[in-house]
């Protein structure tokens, strides 16, 4: 609950989305941790975006390239960078 609360409240401190975004993984809920990071990846830019970017490509290798929500995160993450 508090990586949650730090993470509500700093949305673009990397290393709170990113913890959450782990715990959602963790927690089964694949989707959630996705989205966090791909809205994270558009709100910011530089070293923070492409810290975000990282660990998102390494969520997507943990959960599987074949997943179905690997290939739509991808599509996602792929709007957000450009």
């Amino acid at each position: 609950n508090a990586a949650r609360a730090a993470a509500a409240a700093a949305p673009d401190d990397v290393d709170a989305q990113t913890l959450v975004a782990d715990l959602d993984l963790l927690g089964g809920h694949v989707e959630d941790s996705f989205l966090r990071l791909v809205e994270l990846v558009r709100r910011t830019s530089g070293d923070e975006r492409n810290k975000a970017r990282q660990h998102l490509l390494g969520l997507f290798a943990a959960v599987g390239n074949d997943d179905e929500r690997v290939l739509k995160g991808r599509q996602s993450l792929a709007s957000a960078l450009f």
